[in-house]
């Protein structure tokens, strides 16, 4: 698939399940019933305490694969971007994090995403929130403008996952911080049954090998990379859907097993930048 095209599927499915929110319906991944084996993937990421006065429909509109906010650190002061915001709860929750001196942006190109978001900080009653339209691939920000950014299981969507980390990283500020939650292979796995279980897990192919992962943050100027798991998803959450697309999950089962995870990964921007010509280091 084309990058375009790649964006254009997750706008489609995104921008559903912000209709099915603001219809009142449980949404999975933007696809609806057909996709509710994502359902495990998307389930139990935020505590009582977390969801406690943030608005219904920001909760039911959390489609990630972690919780970056609870992960990041966030210090009262910093500035926050959540690269594919959705519904708004990781923005929401960075913004009580950082306080009234700091700010959260979402960065979203669902119009409907945007609208829902834009209602729960409403109903939130937060201030120190800004939503802006605009891909990840092309972050609508001066460069050094963020502290940290943030991600839930959106850059594995990505048809340019490089684009996407240079982006980050010109955003970031000097010793800025990339916090992001997603969806990581470890180990080989073969095409098809790759392709089947991104589709499962990631609810759109294009998660990447961990040393990829670690590869283009490198090649993207960030240094300090780390890739933690905070969750392997067992043969046992996909046989349903694995069995659905005719795969034999006995068979399957040995060829996947502890190689699909969702993972907290972290880097950061050097704190000077590199010298880039023969004045600058003068």
């Amino acid at each position: 698939m084309s990058e375009k095209s790649i964006q254009e599927a997750v706008k489609q499915k995104y921008g559903a399940a912000a209709r099915q929110v603001a219809a009142r319906k449980t949404p999975c991944c933007g696809g609806g019933a057909e996709l509710s084996g994502c359902d495990p993937i998307t389930r139990n990421l935020y505590n009582e305490s977390e969801k406690a006065g943030l608005p219904a429909d920001a909760v039911a509109a959390s489609l990630g694969c972690g919780n970056p906010t609870a992960l990041a650190q966030l210090q009262p002061g910093e500035v926050v971007l959540d690269l594919g915001s959705g519904g708004g709860i990781d923005v929401l929750l960075s913004a009580k994090r950082v306080g009234p001196t700091g700010k959260a942006y979402g960065l979203d190109m669902t119009d409907e995403m945007l609208a829902l978001a834009r209602e729960n900080q409403k109903n939130a009653g937060v201030q120190n929130v800004e939503f802006l339209k605009g891909a990840i691939e092309a972050i609508p920000l001066p460069e050094n403008t963020v502290d940290v950014i943030i991600s839930n299981c959106v850059i594995n969507l990505s048809g340019d996952k490089d684009r996407v980390l240079r982006e980050a990283y010109r955003v970031l500020k000097p010793g800025g911080r990339f916090a992001v939650s997603d969806v990581v292979i470890r180990g080989e796995v073969p095409e098809a049954i790759r392709k089947s279980m991104e589709l499962w897990v990631g609810c759109m192919a294009g998660a990447l090998q961990e040393s990829e992962y670690r590869e283009k943050l490198r090649a993207a100027g960030f240094e300090a990379i780390d890739v933690e798991p905070t969750r392997i998803y067992g043969v046992d959450e996909a046989a349903e859907y694995l069995t659905a697309a005719g795969l034999d999950v006995n068979e399957v089962g040995p060829q996947i097993k502890d190689k699909f995870i969702s993972a907290f990964i972290h880097a950061k921007k050097p704190q000077a930048a590199l010298c880039c010509g023969p004045t600058c280091c003068n």
